[in-house]
């Protein structure tokens, strides 16, 4: 997974401007949740206060006013980064025998867990958690090594959900947090970002399950867990993409 300072978010508005051109979002994996695989670090954040309304206080003869909602306050600056999991039919290369955990219980384990293309093996090194061609998963963290699991899993232990899955810095958004995307910002080459890939990640809700390496994450960087790659050319799709200035809200 790929990878936020103490900033705590509520934001309101949300832009996706740029291109017109249709993406069609990944398909979803299962929503159950329980433990966790990010090769990249993810952060955590924690719950900010909120703007409070004012109210007049009426005189004896006037009738109560409306509670005044003061303006949102924003938060841009944002990192975001998306991450999925891989689909071993999608990848070759020449076979590598991967050794690890057969469990959820074990770490850096040395039991052999089968042989796989090596594209593959390195797509869930990066990405964190892959699906293979016997329809299990082979899922990757720094601190456990591979293990094979029923689902794509975070570092927690609990099951990746699409749209839903966030990872933060621990020191700068607190897991639990929940937040919206409200303008995406721009991609890495300084374009606007698909507008239907935007709209997606705009219409999410998002909740701080994962976690980063305690300082690999960065002051102001999310990983958004998107569900599983949709074909062999993926990382040359629309929804592959480092949002960089992008603004998020309390949600």
């Amino acid at each position: 997974m790929r990878v936020a300072s103490a900033a705590l978010v509520f934001l309101l508005l949300g832009g996706c401007e740029g291109g017109a051109s249709e993406a069609q979002a990944p398909a979803l994996s299962p929503s159950e949740p329980t433990r966790a695989t990010p090769s990249r670090a993810m952060p955590s954040r924690a719950m900010p206060s909120r703007t409070m309304p004012s109210r007049a206080t009426p005189s004896p003869a006037a009738k109560p006013r409306l509670p005044v909602v003061t303006a949102p306050v924003l938060s841009g600056g944002w990192e975001i980064t998306v991450y999925y999991t891989a689909v071993e039919a999608y990848h070759s290369g020449e076979l590598q025998t991967v050794t690890g955990c057969r469990g959820l219980d074990c770490s850096h384990g040395d039991d052999d867990l089968g042989r796989y293309p090596a594209g593959f093996v390195d797509a869930v090194r990066e990405e964190g958690t892959g699906r293979t061609a016997a329809g299990g998963y082979l899922n990757w963290s720094y601190d456990v090594g591979f293990w094979l699991d029923t689902r794509p899993r975070d570092t927690a232990g609990r099951a990746l959900r699409p749209f839903v899955s966030a990872a933060a810095d621990p020191g700068v958004l607190a897991r639990g947090t929940r937040f919206r995307i409200a303008d995406c910002g721009r991609a890495d080459d300084g374009s606007r970002p698909s507008a239907p890939v935007c709209a997606a990640l705009r219409d999410a809700r998002w909740t701080v399950t994962d976690e980063f390496t305690p300082g690999l994450g960065g002051s102001k960087h999310i990983d958004a867990y998107i569900g599983e790659e949709t074909g062999p050319d993926f990382t040359s799709s629309a929804w592959y993409l480092t949002l960089r200035g992008a603004t998020l809200r309390r949600g």
